[in-house]
């Protein structure tokens, strides 16, 4: 007697599927039941960005703790991810939450940061973030490493205008690395303390950032690496097609 194969294999397949659409229609139809155990494990997911932010997991489960929100040890049942996701979008630092539970008892949280890039710190007394989308955030008491802004800086040139600069920084490498703090001064232009060389860079009017940034990269790899870091205390790169230098006298 001689067997088809194929058509026992389709023969076992077919009873296969078969089962397993017995047990997944069972399951669905009684939720209670699936979701009668206790929360086993809670996954945390802060998105990576290039910037550091704020955020750990363990700021997260601080911040559920404090509503008692979190979920760990907890009926599945009682379990709600949308309050969950309500209450971790009124922190500052959070710009999207998204919380859900699975039928193998465990909860998972997505979150999407805040970036800061740079921190304000005003003439005027003004002490605060700024994010990535201009959007300003309150002091936190984390040591990060991130570009300063001081002078005369009010929240609307802080928002429209020193953001901007900011991101054009911390969009680059090369410069996220190499900028230490940006100065406005009282007209509305700008100053930027590099982190190598003994110098100061007069980006002047906040317009055009990127051509000028790109400018001072260049003068910077094919003159001062060649003339020597600390040979000028001042660099002028407020006009286009020209770089004006103050020589260091010491």
């Amino acid at each position: 007697m001689s067997f088809n194969w194929k058509q026992i294999l389709i023969v076992v397949c077919n009873i296969l599927v078969g089962i397993y659409l017995v047990l997944a229609v069972t399951a669905f139809n009684s939720p209670d039941e699936a979701m009668a155990k206790e929360c086993t494990e809670v996954k945390i997911d802060i998105e990576k960005e290039s910037m550091e932010g704020f955020l750990n997991p363990g700021e997260v489960k601080k911040l559920l703790s404090q509503h008692k929100l979190y979920p760990l040890s907890q009926p599945m049942s009682t379990i709600s991810p949308r309050k969950m996701e309500e209450n971790l979008m009124k922190s500052p630092f959070i710009e999207k939450a998204e919380c859900y539970k699975t039928l193998s008892g465990h909860v998972c949280i997505g979150i999407k940061q805040r970036i800061p890039v740079i921190r304000v710190m005003a003439d005027n007394g003004d002490s605060y973030y700024l994010d990535n989308h201009g959007n300003i955030m309150p002091q936190a008491g984390y040591a990060t490493d991130i570009l300063i802004a001081t002078g005369h800086i009010s929240k609307k040139y802080a928002q429209n205008t020193l953001s901007k600069v900011a991101n054009h920084i911390v969009g680059s490498s090369f410069w996220r690395n190499q900028t230490v703090q940006l100065n406005v001064l009282p007209n509305g232009t700008l100053e930027m303390v590099p982190r190598v060389g003994e110098h100061i860079v007069f980006l002047g009017s906040p317009t055009h950032i990127d051509n000028k940034l790109e400018r001072l990269r260049k003068f910077y790899i094919y003159g001062l690496n060649k003339a020597g870091w600390n040979k000028y205390n001042y660099i002028n790169m407020e006009f286009n097609n020209q770089i004006i230098c103050k020589r260091n006298n010491r």
